[in-house]
């Protein structure tokens, strides 16, 4: 997927994601490195075979590489991950020309869209909060004890 890699090699994206590294480098719960965001990507896209969404497999992967950038933004001055992560990804994908201005805004939508599962989100949107949360493996985290998230959040059993 030349469009994912060319996201992943932007300038912008790159020092983003240094960024998250950095802030989240002495963090012990979740952390938002690659791993995540293909498991996030991975989970999507299995999700969107299965329920014949049909969206496109470069698209998925383009949203789900780009759903947390925004999280130093978080950790240095309180702004919501979701509204920086698509401020970010605005950025990033007008440099891009893989994607349609219609995709584009199908993806940082999705982007602004992935915390919380809300009425009348766009289906992008859903799948890729349900697959971020998906990707949590709370039930072997060492961690899981100390985590702020409520038991309700957590994913306790392998489930897709």
């Amino acid at each position: 997927m030349e469009a994912v890699e060319k996201i992943r090699k932007h300038p912008l994206y790159i020092a983003c994601y240094q960024r998250v590294e950095e802030a989240e480098s002495e963090r012990i719960f979740c952390r938002h490195q690659i791993t995540h965001l293909l498991d996030t990507a991975r989970i999507a896209y299995i999700r969107n075979l299965e329920d014949h969404l049909n969206i496109d497999k470069a698209i998925i992967y383009a949203a789900a590489f780009l759903h947390d950038l925004g999280k130093y933004r978080q950790y240095a001055d309180g702004t919501p991950h979701e509204e920086a992560g698509a401020e970010i990804a605005a950025e990033i994908l007008n440099d891009i020309d893989d994607f349609t201005e219609k995709e584009k805004q199908e993806i940082i939508q999705a982007v602004q869209e992935h915390r919380r599962i809300k009425e009348g989100m766009s289906v992008l949107g859903r799948l890729l909060c349900e697959s971020d949360k998906l990707s949590r493996a709370c039930y072997a985290c060492p961690a899981e004890a100390q985590c702020n998230w409520s038991e309700d959040k957590k994913n306790m059993h392998v489930k897709l």
